[in-house]
């Protein structure tokens, strides 16, 4: 029992199916085959005056593996020359929906979600709805079970609402139906008397279910102009995810996603039972895209017949961003991470206030040499660039969701990465600092030479990365993300001009901890005893952790949301560790920092204050 067992396919397909031995027998749980050759789909095989979407790339030599398959495909979706993709659906319609090709059809959806999602036509929707429904269909849905990522109906959901959510609407509405996917969108406004959707689809071959969305009269109220609402139905997309609900429930009716201006909280969804049986009480749940299962807190029952049932949800409007989405391709949205985000901002802004403010006290008695001076005048620089860092994060999260303005969401996304990368420069002009104090003792380095060479460090450098990045990428519009005032990821890797010079700077700043360590860490000739050996391991991890907030080594576990980007533990770490630095600043650059405390004492003594923090 448990004997995992790997069988290559069939010749005419690629790939492989893995079988696991339960009860003495062998059980298949992962199906990998897969026909459809997603490559041959950019390969020029029509006449010029017909060629298609994708026949601007040249045919390359067949790769056996999927991932390198998919990269190539990835790259060769940014070459779209023609206003829609249905040159490529007689292919997918014609190959069969077995597992591999399902899981294939599904990246392809996600990647076309991310890459050209800008001005959906109605035949661009037309096109990606026909795609979807070859593997919605309720004759291949039992195949899904094969499919070897196990969150791929929810990667097609979240990917299909992406697509559907930039839907243009002609005349104030549209309306495109496939048998296992529907797609409506209505311009909508405070003088509508109430917006609702009717769907009546296809679930299988016994009939049809039908489901409604409704948008009271009182939230179109809050409208401050004409918007738009999306909803999209999926018959069969219940079966797919029910496997992640919570508890032994199944999904008895179609799935309804909506699309709402953030202003709009509630709507009521209406769906028919399939299996109509009394005596058994109905849930309505929200699906939660961000932990991929089904939420029971967004929505509540409002009425329960045999038939149907009535839902009331609502939309749990977010001002706030994870923070970890600073380093992460992906945002997770999370209540813990809400939580950590405010709590670890709000502290850090205080902390970093009342650190300047005891920098501006202190200032005359702490800075009477010149490496005081220089270590002092770094700290401000990064307790500065921290700040305003933090406070531009929660004004780009507050625009993005308020305002969703193009041009004042870049000007938003332009200073926040400015001012974050202002912090890790002037964190490396420290640790610069830190290796001259130790490294060149009998080089004296003036004053204005610090200065001019910091400032070009702390502010020049962080400025050309910002300029470059919003000059190259934004004419492409590619320097946002769609879900947050924030650099991209996906089609222009924009977030690498952030990611990649912070890291840098974390791993020199980790050789000189290393160098401080070594350095403090030698015990003098002849004192190789315990009290010494443990005097010197007190020292060296108190440099080690009053090293750590100031150098920005926390930031290095930003790495880790970046490999794996879906990973809740690894974001709530980064989040714990970051958003205090603020607070661990004050304490560990100020606060502890002796030279400042017999200041501040000396400051109260002589203004006759009570200070018991400096006491």
């Amino acid at each position: 029992n448990g004997a995992v067992c790997i069988r290559p396919c069939s010749p005419s397909f690629r790939g492989e199916t893995s079988f696991v031995c339960e009860d003495r027998r062998w059980q298949m749980f992962a199906d990998d085959c897969a026909s459809l050759d997603v490559q041959s789909l950019f390969q020029v095989r029509v006449p010029p005056a017909q060629r298609c979407t994708f026949c601007l790339v040249v045919a390359a030599p067949s790769f056996p593996f999927r991932s390198l398959i998919f990269s190539r495909f990835y790259f060769s979706l940014q070459r779209i020359s023609e206003p829609d993709f249905s040159c490529i659906i007689p292919d997918i319609l014609s190959s069969p929906a077995v597992p591999g090709n399902i899981a294939d059809i599904v990246e392809l959806l996600q990647k076309i979600s991310m890459l050209l999602s800008k001005n959906v036509s109605r035949a661009k929707m037309e096109s990606y709805s026909r795609i979807a429904n070859h593997v919605l269909n309720s004759s291949v849905i039992s195949n899904w079970a094969f499919v070897k990522d196990r969150n791929a109906g929810s990667v097609l959901l979240d990917s299909v609402n992406s697509f559907a959510g930039k839907l243009l609407l002609r005349n104030g509405s549209e309306s495109i139906q496939e048998p296992f996917i529907a797609t409506k969108g209505y311009s909508i406004h405070k003088n509508t008397s109430g917006k609702s959707f009717d769907f009546s689809m296809q679930f299988n071959n016994t009939g049809n279910i039908t489901g409604r969305v409704v948008i009271p009269k009182e939230e179109l109220l809050k409208l401050p102009k004409t918007s738009k609402a999306v909803s999209i139905a999926f018959p069969t997309l219940g079966a797919v995810l029910e496997t992640s609900h919570l508890g032994p429930g199944v999904v008895n009716g179609m799935v309804l996603s909506v699309s709402l201006p953030e202003e709009l909280q509630r709507v009521l969804l209406t769906f028919e039972k399939v299996n109509k049986v009394a005596n058994i009480a109905a849930q309505c749940v929200g699906w939660h895209s961000a932990e991929r299962r089904w939420d029971d807190g967004v929505c509540k029952v409002k009425s329960d017949s045999i038939s149907s049932v009535v839902c009331t949800c609502r939309h749990r409007r977010r001002t706030f961003r994870s923070f970890s989405i600073l380093m992460s391709p992906t945002l997770l949205r999370n209540a813990v991470l809400d939580y950590i985000t405010r709590v670890g901002l709000g502290l850090s802004i205080f902390s970093l206030v009342l650190c300047l403010i005891i920098e501006a006290v202190v200032w005359h008695h702490v800075t009477k040499t010149e490496i005081t001076y220089m270590r002092h005048f770094c700290l401000v620089n990064i307790a500065t660039s921290l700040l305003i860092a933090d406070v531009l994060f929660i004004l780009a999260a507050v625009v993005h969701n308020t305002a969703l303005n193009h041009q004042l969401c870049v000007a938003a996304t332009f200073f926040l990465h400015f001012f974050y990368l202002a912090l890790f420069f002037w964190m490396l002009a420290l640790g610069l600092l830190i290796l001259y104090g130790l490294l060149l003792v009998f080089f004296k380095l003036t004053r204005s030479a610090f200065m001019a060479t910091a400032f070009f460090i702390g502010y020049g450098c962080p400025l050309v990365v910002s300029l470059l990045t919003v000059g190259i990428t934004e004419p492409k519009d590619g320097y946002l993300r769609s879900e947050a005032c924030w650099l991209n990821w996906y089609e222009t890797k924009a977030l690498l001009a952030f990611v990649v010079p912070a890291l840098t700077i974390i791993v020199v700043n980790v050789v000189v901890v290393i160098v401080v360590v070594v350095k403090t860490g030698r015990s003098s000739v002849g004192e190789g005893c315990k009290a010494q050996d443990l005097s010197n391991m007190i020292r060296i991890s108190k440099n080690v952790a009053l090293l750590t907030p100031l150098l920005g080594l926390t930031w290095g576990f930003g790495l880790a949301t970046i490999v794996d980007s879906r990973s809740l533990a690894f974001h709530i770490t980064f989040a714990l560790l970051n958003t205090f630095q603020g607070f661990f600043i004050l304490l560990f650059g100020t606060l502890l920092d002796r030279k400042t405390r017999e200041a501040l004492r000396k400051n109260c003594l002589s203004s006759r204050w009570k200070c018991s923090l400096a006491k």
